[in-house]
């Protein structure tokens, strides 16, 4: 309904939409020109419903991928598709599920073309929603200091502000897989004249006061800085998409938690896709439509009964050994800080593969967030980045 569909909702902007009616158009940059699309909503979503008390049998990153892999194999089966090309597209934690299905499906001698992931996270342990409570990893601080640039350069919070974003962005990350890094590893070891320093080199970065930052260590979690970055105006920063923002909740709160985003775009998605459901397609008017399972269920991390923090890279990189004419691409927004745009990048820039296979990977980047589809120029760009990949994917 926001990217590749055949209708799109209209919501491109940055700020909170007005209430009903929504707008719902053609979309100009549906996929359908480069490919079949099949769209799978994980059990318990949509209008699918799962056996009370067998909730555990999906809920959990083996058990949907069991799902979503089951499920292909019924549909290329009764759809006599076996033979056609084949990609996976996943976003968010769609693209942690994608790495895990890749690798079950090659097991199960279903040759892939492509895999695409959009806003990706492959290893949790790099998420800067919560680090504090795995003291001693700085990469989570390291891989969003990007983010919080591009976000600080979006809003006009930077005290030099270059005009070229992906020049900055650049100078970013070197410094923070240099110097930062290296100051962050030093730990307690790190003198005073070098944490000075490293503190305002991060407040011409990312815009947060020198203070601000000495009082954090160094060590910025993602809330916290949506939380900060515009507190003079008493605004926060989205999370999915940090070009949004809205008013704070609690002025003395450490952190942010509530999404301007989110709350955004929300209420129209849901609408329209409900009235798109019922009254053009005629379908599920006695039913209810869920757009997700927050709330109803604990999802189970483990994965291979590991219940240590979630890594599926070594997934996507048996995948990408089993079949090394699979390519991988990365889609990625500047402004998401649920899933930084770096952080990715690293991921498979780290996947333990040849450098021969490193070469089937391709990078896209957009100045837009977790949903860069929310961004026209974004979805379009998108579109043709995903078409080309495509088409490139049978050379």
């Amino acid at each position: 309904m926001g990217s590749f569909g055949p209708k799109r909702v209209v919501a491109d902007g940055t700020t909170h939409l007005p209430g009903p009616p929504y707008k719902l158009v053609n979309n100009d940059y549906s996929l359908l020109d480069a490919t079949d699309l099949v769209f799978i909503d994980a059990p318990g979503t949509g209008f699918g419903r799962i056996e009370k008390g067998k909730e555990s049998n999906y809920y959990g990153v083996d058990q949907d991928a069991l799902a979503f892999s089951q499920f292909i194999q019924r549909f290329i089966t009764i759809y006599e598709r076996w033979n056609s090309p084949k990609f996976l597209f996943g976003e968010s934690y769609g693209t942690t599920r994608s790495a895990v299905l890749a690798k079950m499906l090659q097991q199960n001698s279903i040759d892939l073309n492509g895999v695409i992931l959009l806003s990706q996270i492959l290893n949790f342990g790099f998420s800067v929603d919560g680090p504090a409570r795995d003291p001693g990893n700085n990469k989570p601080y390291e891989l969003s200091l990007p983010t919080y640039a591009a976000t600080a350069w979006f809003h006009n919070k930077l005290p030099n502000k270059n005009s070229n974003l992906q020049a900055f962005l650049k100078e970013v990350e070197q410094f923070a897989m240099n110097d930062y890094a290296l100051a962050l590893d030093k730990g307690a070891k790190l003198d005073a004249a070098s944490f000075d320093k490293i503190a305002n080199q991060l407040h011409q970065y990312i815009g947060l006061p020198v203070d601000y930052i000495k009082k954090a260590n160094l060590r910025i979690d993602g809330g916290e800085f949506e939380q900060q970055l515009l507190s003079a105006d008493e605004l926060a920063t989205g999370r999915l998409d940090t070009r949004f923002s809205g008013p704070i909740s609690d002025p003395l709160a450490q952190r942010s938690f509530s999404d301007p985003q989110s709350d955004a775009i929300s209420g129209a998605y849901v609408a329209l896709l409900n009235d798109y459901m019922r009254k053009e397609l005629k379908f599920g008017n006695t039913m209810v439509y869920r757009p997700n399972i927050y709330g109803r269920s604990n999802w189970d991390m483990k994965h291979f009964g590991s219940p240590g923090t979630l890594n599926v890279m070594g997934d996507l990189a048996s995948a990408m050994k089993g079949n090394p004419l699979m390519k991988v691409m990365l889609a990625t927004g500047y402004y998401d800080l649920a899933t930084p745009f770096y952080e990715g990048v690293y991921e498979l820039e780290h996947l333990p593969i040849t450098s021969a296979l490193q070469k089937n990977i391709s990078y896209a980047f957009y100045e837009s967030g977790h949903m860069v589809y929310l961004h026209v120029p974004s979805l379009k760009k998108l579109h043709d980045d995903v078409k080309q990949f495509i088409n490139s994917s049978f050379k």
